[in-house]
């Protein structure tokens, strides 16, 4: 489980939805604009996050906004950040 955590973290457009959501959640439509991607590839590494418990949805209305799923999540990826800044 462990190695399928980090699998998860080891997609560099992974990391960047991780990041953009660090401060609070966000819409779908607000992801797609700020990593410039499409919504259907933003969808599906959202979808393999939410399959490995790091990020949540809930929907209002017709859009979805994400959130990381809890702290243990920001605290891993801001060690590894930090790791990673350090060296």
């Amino acid at each position: 489980d462990l190695a399928n955590l980090f699998e998860a973290l080891s997609d560099p457009t992974r990391i960047l939805i991780i990041s953009a959501l660090l401060d609070g959640e966000v819409g779908v439509g607000e992801l797609v604009e700020r990593l410039g991607l499409t919504k259907s590839a933003v969808s599906h590494q959202l979808r393999g996050l939410r399959q490995m418990h790091l990020v949540r949805a809930h929907k209002l209305g017709r859009q979805v906004f994400y959130s990381i799923d809890d702290d243990h999540v920001s605290r891993l990826f801001t060690l590894g950040l930090d790791h990673v800044q350090h060296g």
